[in-house]
């Protein structure tokens, strides 16, 4: 790709991660055109990006950092027309992994530069909230990240970490339920009941399926054996019941009563390695 670029560079990752920072600006530098943009905060990020121009945008972040951008230029209803390009660098990042965007700085980089566009669905919920991978009920928390402090008294970690991030397949991140107990829920999939109320579960998550489709997945409570998951796929989700909260992609939100969301298929667009 030839065009040029507007490369919006997180603050949190320039704190966390400045050395992959410099690798990506240097790659994505000398590949084409580029004006840098260095926001101080999420207003000045949003005003940079609604004002790029011709320019194709490059988040350089995490999965906050995309999500940002993707639910910014959705309620703008400015995501149709706006392929978006990510360069992952942060904390979070099992996002921007299961979309297909390599995690190394060098590999994410020529990906921008010589990459392909993929549609790609979205979940939109009905306080216009987006959902890039999944959700799950009740939220399921990562292993606490290393502190920046931390970071700042180690570059060597820093170093250490992108280069394994280059040579080796990243792992899922650890995660744990969120202690609560069992909650009672009822969850509908295109109008049909796949669980009610009068059955605890231990979760509920909703993922990408085929395209136009979300795959849901409850999980019921037992006593001795384990219950077999309850299982459907649709485009409306609506998940009613006592105040729950959830996880969707790296923010928890709630809580709440009731919350539908909606396959909004091929609504967005990203920039992945090109294939053959």
């Amino acid at each position: 790709m030839s065009d040029q670029l507007l490369v919006i560079i997180d603050p949190v990752a320039r704190r966390t991660d400045p050395e992959s920072v410099r690798i990506a600006k240097d790659v994505l530098s000398a590949g084409a055109a580029t004006k840098v943009c260095l926001p101080e905060g999420p207003e000045e990020f949003a005003r940079m990006l609604l004002r790029r121009g011709s320019r194709r945008p490059v988040v350089v972040g995490d999965d906050r950092a995309l999500a940002r951008a993707v639910t910014l230029l959705h309620r703008r209803r400015e995501l149709a027309g706006c392929a978006l390009s990510v360069v992952p660098v942060g904390g979070r990042l099992s996002v921007v992994r299961s979309l297909g965007v390599p995690t190394g700085a060098v590999a994410a980089a020529r990906a921008v530069l010589d990459g392909a566009e993929r549609r790609l669905d979205l979940l939109v919920d009905d306080s216009d909230g987006v959902v890039l991978g999944g959700l799950r009920i009740p939220p399921l928390r990562e292993a606490p990240p290393v502190t920046e402090d931390a970071e700042a008294a180690r570059p060597w970690l820093r170093t250490c970490r992108s280069l394994v991030h280059a040579l080796v397949p990243a792992r899922p991140a650890r995660v744990t339920v969120d202690a609560g107990g069992p909650a009672r829920l009822r969850v509908e999939v295109d109008g049909e009941l796949l669980v009610g109320t009068g059955q605890p579960v231990s979760g509920v998550s909703v993922m990408p399926g085929a395209a136009g489709v979300a795959e849901v997945e409850v999980r019921p409570v037992s006593v001795g054996a384990a219950a077999t998951p309850l299982r459907a796929a649709g485009r409306l989700v609506t998940v009613t019941g006592a105040d729950f909260r959830y996880r969707a992609d790296a923010a928890v939100s709630g809580p709440v009563r009731r919350r539908t969301w909606t396959v909004a298929e091929g609504a967005w667009s990203l920039t992945v390695p090109a294939t053959g």
